[in-house]
């Protein structure tokens, strides 16, 4: 009995080292802060749809063959195949919360990167817990420029900000009108009252004073208005040539609206992205979006230089009921780019984390957004991205008008007096 035990062990521990234990994959826990709920929660559902389009494609090897980051590959393969758990919670809209939220996913949840929150001023209390707590907070769309410049080490951000987006509306309005030979000389800026839209007013207004325009009407307004007649009679007045409005959707909604009932035409809408383009504002106004110019930083008529776009915006519909809008293509593409960091990292350990993310250089053609690619500079920034300007026409349909040689319409200018349309 004894040889028999004898021989066991020696068998035993021969084949820990001829036939080593498969360890079973650890769980990499990802805390996504957005608002579920309230009136941007619309927005913040998009973008985690998008969200988890990507986990699928990471992790399931049938979508092996697109050309996005760890497409199909299962897991994180430099983390022995490790499944990727992504815990969302609802931020409401409210900072306070956003912060409490941020401190319990790390505290009690031990996730080893954070993201969110859609609006800047979320994210900007969000991400103080994370750069005292010294956790990567990777954010995807928040374009409040402030953020990369509060010094943080901890803080990163893959896409445009208004500073980025403002100056392709600027760029793109100095060009049409040497172009056309049109002289704008006047705008009007009408924007909600927190960060991203006193940061958007700001930049707004540095750039018109840079481009030689008068700044003939300044009007914040309080987010989620209940009504903007005052502020629309006010831009009327002014009369600008070029109209810059700054809104979350219900406002968008509401703006667009108000302008219909008080019969003010602007010859020239140049919305800051958000409400304006998110798919539930053309689903309110329908062809009363008409006209109305926006930065962007995606568009499906695209396709035609990107067609890996129409593949995976075909696969979001199919599963959400909608297309991509602008956030949350920039979602997509910001957790994918989060997922190849922490893979290249081979490690939860959030500092390793944080080196892999700084030396992240992510091509522009594995991107579904038109940019040059993923690489941050000093201050967490993306340095690769680009902007575009869209324009509706045709009953709501989404155009590129900018830069010109990826325009698929040209634009419409002036935009139709409400009494003219169809």
């Amino acid at each position: 009995m004894k040889r028999v035990l004898f021989l066991f062990a020696i068998v035993a521990i021969f084949s820990l080292f001829t036939f080593p234990t498969t360890l079973p994959a650890q769980e990499v826990k990802i805390g996504i802060i957005y608002p579920l709920s309230g009136p941007v929660g619309q927005a913040g559902i998009n973008n985690k749809s998008a969200i988890e389009l990507a986990l699928e494609i990471v992790q399931n090897p049938k979508y092996k063959n697109l050309n996005v980051p760890l497409a199909g590959a299962g897991g994180l393969p430099n983390l022995k195949g490790a499944k990727i758990n992504v815990i969302f919670t609802d931020n409401q809209g409210k900072p306070d919360l956003g912060m409490s939220e941020a401190e319990r996913l790390i505290t009690q949840e031990h996730v080893v990167a954070l993201s969110g929150c859609y609006l800047s001023s979320v994210t900007e209390t969000a991400s103080m817990v994370a750069e005292r707590m010294k956790i990567p907070f990777y954010n995807f769309e928040s374009s409040s420029p402030s953020l990369t410049l509060r010094g943080y080490k901890w803080f990163f951000r893959s896409s445009p900000h208004d500073g980025t987006f403002s100056e392709a509306m600027f760029a793109f309005v100095k060009e049409y009108g040497q172009k056309k030979n049109i002289k704008f000389k006047t705008i009007a800026v009408l924007y909600e009252d927190t960060l991203y839209g006193k940061d958007s007013a700001r930049i707004e207004k540095e750039l018109a004073a840079k481009a030689g325009y008068q700044v003939v009407a300044d009007i914040p307004f309080r987010r989620s208005a209940t009504s903007l007649s005052s502020e629309i009679q006010k831009v009327k007045a002014a009369n600008p040539d070029i109209f810059f409005p700054t809104a979350y959707i219900s406002d968008a909604i509401l703006m667009t609206k108000t302008s219909k009932e008080l019969e003010y035409n602007a010859p020239m809408i140049m919305a800051q992205n958000s409400g304006h383009t998110e798919p539930s504002y053309v689903e309110a106004v329908g062809k009363d979006a008409d006209g109305l110019c926006s930065r962007e930083e995606f568009s499906l008529d695209l396709a035609k230089h990107k067609p890996m776009l129409a593949e995976i915006n075909a696969l979001y519909k199919e599963r959400f009921g909608r297309d991509f809008s602008g956030p949350a293509a920039r979602a997509f593409v910001g957790f994918l780019g989060l997922l190849d960091s922490i893979n290249r990292a081979g490690s939860t350990d959030p500092e390793k984390i944080r080196e892999a993310i700084k030396a992240t250089n992510i091509p522009g053609d594995k991107l579904i957004t038109p940019w040059r690619g993923i690489k941050f500079d000093e201050k967490g920034q993306n340095i690769l991205v680009d902007a575009i300007v869209i324009q509706y026409q045709d009953g709501g349909k989404r155009y590129t008008i900018y830069p010109f040689n990826l325009a698929t319409k040209d634009i419409v200018y002036p935009i139709p007096r409400w009494s003219q349309r169809k």
